[in-house]
């Protein structure tokens, strides 16, 4: 899917942007920058695409994306409904890879920087010791003037770079080719698959949204997004169930006609193979994950 060119604003006084946000909802179009991005999420959940990955994410998330690799942040509805109080809060890094001269990340003492900007590529995600450590710089960071914005900076490019705790989000060797002209259009795909994937998506509606035959829609798709509508729109309608079954104690049977399944033993199957366990296994993981954070704050 071929995004739009995003312009990052920058202060001329400053190598690199650093911003702390508490807005209504992320910027929610399929956009990419030549700009690193370190997303620290602070207060937030909802569906994340990065390149051809989709993910759901939610508070305390740390994310880093390399230069022009693709995303769109999607939060959930309870944010995006009129008149909601509730705010998004984010501390958001924006920095060129020549930031700090054409030549500094090239030099010999650099070599593992470098090797995390390649890896970026793909994305990647920043958990437990590391991540902990990294927000706390980059709290930091927001108020830090001069050189220890620098230093704050590379300390941070550094525990990333030798943590083990790290996980690449995208298939590797995946490439973007882009074109401006079909930004509106890509767009529009995207929008309508999320506020439409709980109900039946036919082809011909989807092709028609594209001004395409489903034919040349569906080819037009893999060719964006490197693979089918079919298996998108699963991955969304999975994704959603994952959350539900995670967050809430609606039923699964519930929850099957609520992701936009009709027939259950379809969505017992789509999911397993998907999510890699059952939904009901699913479910269960994530209790025994809140059970033992009970314990945790209680002792």
């Amino acid at each position: 899917m071929k995004p739009h060119l995003l312009k990052i604003p920058r202060e001329d006084e400053h190598s690199f942007s650093v911003r702390y946000d508490i807005v209504s909802h992320f910027y929610n179009k399929w956009h990419y920058h030549p700009e690193l991005e370190l997303v620290y999420i602070i207060e937030a959940s909802g569906r994340q695409f990065i390149g051809d990955s989709i993910h759901h994410f939610k508070k305390n998330d740390l994310i880093l994306l390399g230069s022009n690799l693709p995303h769109l942040w999607r939060c959930d509805e309870k944010f995006l409904v009129k008149n909601s109080n509730l705010k998004v809060e984010a501390v958001i890094v924006h920095f060129l890879p020549e930031c700090f001269g054409s030549e500094f990340f090239k030099l010999p003492e650099n070599k593992a920087l470098l090797r995390l900007f390649q890896k970026a590529q793909m994305g990647v995600r920043i958990k437990n010791q590391s991540r902990d450590q990294v927000t706390a710089l980059m709290r930091q960071l927001v108020h830090a003037k001069n050189s220890e914005r620098i230093i704050l900076l590379l300390q941070i490019l550094q525990i990333i770079a030798h943590s083990r705790q790290t996980k690449t989000i995208c298939s590797e060797g995946l490439t973007f080719q882009y074109s401006a002209s079909e930004a509106e259009r890509l767009n529009t795909i995207y929008q309508y698959i999320l506020n439409n994937f709980t109900k039946q998506i036919t082809l011909d509606q989807i092709a028609a949204i594209a001004h395409l035959t489903p034919n040349g829609f569906c080819r037009y798709f893999k060719s964006r997004i490197k693979k089918t509508f079919s298996s998108f729109l699963l991955e969304v309608r999975i994704g959603h169930a994952c959350k539900l079954l995670a967050e809430s104690d609606m039923p699964v049977a519930s929850i099957c006609y609520e992701c936009g399944f009709n027939n259950f033993s379809n969505f017992n199957r789509h999911f397993k193979f998907i999510a890699g366990r059952t939904p009901l296994n699913h479910r269960k993981y994530y209790q025994e994950i809140r059970g033992m954070r009970i314990k945790l704050s209680e002792n």
